[in-house]
C-alpha cells in the first residue's frame, strides 16, 4: 500500500486547499495533507521549486519526502501553481508557510507574511463563499491580530469571523523526521478568529494522534515560541552540566542518565506553571553551589548563573505591581516559601514582605502554619534577623487581615487562603502570586491582579 492509500481519507476529499510557501514546512504539508486525500495546490515565487514540484520532484531533501511528492503529483492530488488568486479561488483553506526571518535588531521580518497576506486578501475580494486563511508560519503574538487580519480585511472589503476566517496553525515539525511528525503530531494546536474557522481547520487532522487544542489566535502564535525557547533550554542547560561534569572528571552522561529518569520531577509538568519565585533550604543554596564549582573550575555557565537572577526579577515584579497600586496597608496570606510547611529559609515571601515594610508600607501576615508560638529553632533565628518586629505584624486571625488591608497578596493556596480571597470586597485589589482556583474568572473583574500569567 501507497503513503497516499494509507493516509487518503475519503471525508478529506471536499476540502480544497491551497498552500502558500515551498519551503521547508510548506512542502512537507502540502505533501503530507494531499497523502491524506486533500487537493491540494502549492504557491510559490520561486519558479524553481514550481518545476521541480510539477516533475514531481522534491526541493527539499527529508527523510520520505520525495516518494511522497511523487506519489501524490502523480494522482493529481497535488498540484502546483504561480497565480496566487486563482489558488485562493479553487480552494476552501489556504495555509500559509512562508519565511518569517529575524530582522536586524532580533524581532520579526513580516514582510513575506504581509505579500502573502495582500494576495491572499485580493483574491478573497471576488469570492464569493466562506474561506478560511491558515498561518503556519512561525510569528509572535499579536502579529495575526494586529497587523494581518487587518491587512486581509482591508485588501478584502470583508470581514473576519463573517465572510472568512482566520486561524493560526502552528507547526512541530523537526528537520531529518518532518513527514513522521506531522503524520504523528505530539499535538495539534489551532487559533482560531471563530469556531467554524476552527472546526474546520481541526477536521484537517482527524485521525491523527496526540492532544488538540483550539485557543485564541495569540495563544497559538506563542506556542512556538515556548516551545523552541524550552528545547533551547534544555540544550544549554545540558552542554553546561557536561562542562561541569568534564571538569570533575565525571561522566556526563551517566549524571544526565539518572535525571532523565525521574520523570516525576524532571522530566515532566512539575515545576513549568507560571507563578511566584522558588525558594526554600533547597534550590537556592544548591544552585549557588553548583555555580561555584564551576567558577573554581574556571568553567562559564551563564545559563546556570543566571537563574537567580531571573528568579530575583520575579521578586521585583511582585514588588513593583504592589507600588504601582498606589494603597498603604498590605495583607500577606502566606508565608513559609510553599504550602504544607512552616520552613520560611529563603522564603520569597519573608523577603516580599521585608522590602514593603522597609518601603514603609503597613503590613499585616497571616499563615496558619508560621504562627509566632510554633516557631522554634532555625526559624526563629531566621524570622527574627529579617522580620525583627513579626510579632506586631504576623496574625492567625483573617478577619483582622481583611478589615486592616487595602492589597490582599495571595502567597499561597491553602484553602483557607482561597477562602479569604473568596471573602475579599470591593475595597481590596487582590495580588494573586501563585493562581488560586478560579482566578481565570477572577481576573476579568477589576481588583484582581495576577503575576506572570
Amino acid at each position: 500500500m501507497s503513503a497516499t492509500e494509507l493516509h487518503m481519507r475519503p471525508s478529506a476529499r471536499r476540502i480544497a486547499l491551497s498552500v502558500f510557501g515551498l519551503g521547508y514546512v510548506g512542502c512537507v504539508s502540502a505533501a503530507c495533507l494531499a497523502s491524506r486525500g486533500f487537493p491540494v495546490v502549492g504557491v510559490d515565487v520561486n519558479p524553481s521549486k514550481i518545476d521541480f514540484l510539477r516533475r514531481g520532484q522534491t526541493p527539499v531533501f527529508e527523510e520520505r519526502i520525495g516518494q511522497l511528492i511523487a506519489e501524490v503529483v502523480e494522482s493529481g492530488l497535488l498540484t502546483v501553481s504561480d497565480d496566487p488568486a486563482a489558488a485562493v479561488l479553487a480552494s476552501d483553506v489556504t495555509i500559509v508557510c512562508v519565511g518569517t526571518p529575524s530582522a536586524p535588531g532580533g524581532g520579526l521580518a513580516t514582510r513575506y507574511l504581509e505579500r502573502a497576506t495582500d494576495e491572499i486578501g485580493a483574491a478573497l475580494a471576488t469570492k464569493d463563499s466562506f474561506h478560511v486563511v491558515v498561518y503556519r508560519s512561525t510569528m509572535v503574538p499579536g502579529t495575526c491580530e494586529e497587523i494581518l487580519i487587518p491587512r486581509l480585511e482591508r485588501a478584502s472589503g470583508k470581514r473576519v469571523g463573517v465572510d472568512f476566517g482566520v486561524c493560526v496553525n502552528p507547526e512541530f515539525l523537526r528537520e531529518g523526521s518532518s513527514v513522521r511528525d506531522f503524520l504523528n503530531p505530539p499535538k495539534t494546536v489551532v487559533g482560531e478568529s471563530d469556531e467554524r474557522s476552527g472546526k474546520l481547520v481541526t477536521s484537517l487532522y482527524d485521525g491523527l494522534g496526540g492532544p488538540r487544542f483550539r485557543v485564541p489566535i495569540p495563544v497559538a502564535e506563542m506556542v512556538k515560541y515556548v516551545d523552541n525557547s524550552f528545547h533551547a533550554l534544555k540544550v544549554g542547560f545540558g552542554n553546561e552540566i557536561g562542562a561541569i561534569c568534564a571538569s570533575l572528571g565525571l561522566d556526563s552522561h551517566a549524571v544526565m542518565d539518572i535525571f532523565l529518569a525521574d520523570t516525576k520531577l524532571n522530566l515532566s509538568a512539575a515545576y513549568l506553571r507560571p507563578g511566584f519565585a522558588f525558594g526554600g533550604s533547597c534550590l537556592p543554596k544548591d544552585v549557588r553551589a553548583l555555580m561555584h564549582t564551576a567558577r573554581i573550575h574556571d568553567v562559564e555557565v551563564p545559563v546556570l548563573a543566571n537563574v537567580l537572577v531571573s528568579n530575583e526579577m520575579h521578586l521585583r515584579r511582585a514588588v513593583d505591581q504592589v507600588i504601582a497600586l498606589g494603597k498603604r496597608r498590605i495583607g500577606i496570606f502566606g508565608l513559609s516559601f510553599k504550602p504544607g510547611t512552616d520552613d520560611l529559609r529563603e522564603s520569597p515571601m519573608v523577603e516580599l514582605a521585608e522590602r514593603l515594610i522597609g518601603k514603609g508600607y503597613d503590613v499585616k501576615i497571616c499563615d496558619a502554619n508560621v504562627a509566632l508560638s510554633r516557631l522554634l529553632g532555625a526559624n526563629r533565628d531566621f524570622i527574627e534577623e529579617l522580620l525583627p518586629h513579626i510579632g506586631e505584624v504576623l496574625t492567625d486571625d483573617v478577619d483582622a487581615v481583611l478589615d486592616h488591608a487595602e492589597v490582599l497578596i495571595a502567597g499561597s493556596r491553602e484553602p483557607a487562603v482561597v477562602a479569604a480571597v473568596n471573602r475579599a470586597g470591593a475595597q481590596h485589589t487582590v495580588v494573586d502570586l501563585v493562581r488560586l482556583p478560579g482566578a481565570e474568572e477572577r481576573r476579568r473583574r477589576e481588583g484582581y491582579v495576577g503575576l506572570g500569567w
